[in-house]
């Protein structure tokens, strides 16, 4: 009987940190075309600024586009200005941003 409930207790454990992990609704991804963006140490410099900003999910950036792609969680949302801050004191100009629901 202690084994049974041991075992049940585990596999409601696992099933919870799976679930909790998986997100139903996601947030927004913000694509946004900077200037300046030339070795993988600026893309780091933008990266380290992007994820110390709360609500942000991912970063990923593209050196031959010059595109920065920031993904939030779900009900982030940044304003342009935001988004143009954070390039701004990580050294580098945003040129254009879209955005579209993940």
């Amino acid at each position: 009987m202690k084994l049974s409930l041991i075992k049940t207790l585990l596999l409601f454990t696992a099933i919870t940190l799976l679930w909790s992990n998986f997100s139903f609704a996601a947030g927004i991804q913000y694509n946004m075309r900077v200037d300046g963006l030339a070795c993988p140490f600026c893309a780091y410099g933008i990266e380290k600024k992007f994820t110390k900003t709360e609500g942000v999910d991912s970063v990923d950036i593209d050196l031959q586009k010059g595109l920065v792609i920031v993904k939030t969680r779900e009900g982030k949302t940044f304003r342009e200005e935001k988004l143009k801050e954070i390039i701004n004191d990580a050294g580098f100009t945003m040129k254009s941003v879209t955005e579209k629901d993940l």
